[in-house]
């Protein structure tokens, strides 16, 4: 089987989908995403529920769009029912933003490897995506958890820890060095560009673009690590631009930009570096 790049946005993102503010119903958004060639859809069930996701899992069947499940268990137990339902969903992997957050390392060690076995009962993988207010809030902490664990592996959405440590542009080597860390163990890419202040920016203007080439050189850097890992099977890349409050607005309360449509920019971006890799045979 070859290695396959595919595309999925968020059911979150598209509520709504753009700057006009208007909420469409699950049958108008899943053909609307099909339509535009992504291959699934992720169903936050931090955003949404069990109900919204068995709710609009048939008409994504209908569509041909595949689920991917993002879990946020707030006890270890509670994630084995999300499990089961991805399972039977036909999930490729259950994305993990753990909401159990011991304090220290050693705490978070016992509750990252029992949701893992937890995976392995149930049947499917699971990948713990980097993002705050969860047990990968930090990346210090993250580093120190992929060290414990060498079988952990990641969801990079890179935005959060961009602002997490407020790193400042330029990046130093040391700093580049643990994101290379964190894209080495990265099995699935989000896309978003974010700056030290603001975890979501708009991707045309002037100001923002020394984070946007930050940004996709990253993604380069993950998308070829994960070739050079994987002879076959599918690389999901979700572009997951949120709605306000992660987009920012102007003093009406108006997006600023257009997010349907600076996701599909990404998914260019993503796209053709994908083909280059090919092309280069990397």
């Amino acid at each position: 089987m070859a290695r396959q790049l595919r595309f999925y946005t968020s059911l979150w993102a598209m509520m709504p989908h753009d700057d006009s503010g208007t909420v469409l119903p699950y049958e108008d958004i899943c053909h609307m995403v099909a339509d535009a060639g992504y291959d699934g859809m992720a169903i936050d069930l931090g955003a949404g529920d069990v109900a919204q996701a068995r709710e609009v899992y048939p008409i994504m069947q209908r569509v041909g769009l595949t689920p991917l499940i993002v879990a946020f268990p707030k006890t270890i137990e509670s994630l084995r029912e999300t499990l089961i339902m991805s399972k039977d969903f036909g999930a490729p992997f259950v994305d993990v933003i753990g909401q159990v957050m011991p304090i220290t390392v050693d705490g978070m060690i016992p509750v990252i490897r029992r949701w893992m076995d937890m995976a392995d009962e149930v049947g499917i993988p699971v990948q713990f995506e980097t993002h705050r207010n969860c047990i990968t809030n930090d990346l210090f902490s993250t580093l120190a958890l992929l060290d414990a664990i060498p079988e952990m592996r990641l969801c990079a959405d890179l935005s959060h820890f961009v602002v997490d440590r407020e790193f400042k542009h330029p990046l130093q080597p040391h700093e580049m060095a643990m994101i290379s860390r964190i894209l080495n163990r990265s099995d699935s890419f989000q896309g978003r560009v974010a700056s030290r202040q603001q975890v979501q920016l708009q991707l045309d203007f002037p100001q923002h673009q020394k984070w946007v080439d930050l940004f996709r050189g990253w993604w380069r850097e993950g998308l070829a690590d994960w070739r050079n890992r994987n002879d076959d099977g599918d690389c999901i890349f979700l572009c997951e631009l949120g709605p306000p409050e992660y987009a920012m607005t102007d003093a009406n309360g108006r997006e600023m930009s257009n997010r349907w449509l600076e996701a599909l920019t990404i998914r260019e971006w993503v796209s053709a570096t994908w083909n280059d890799l090919e092309l280069a045979g990397g």
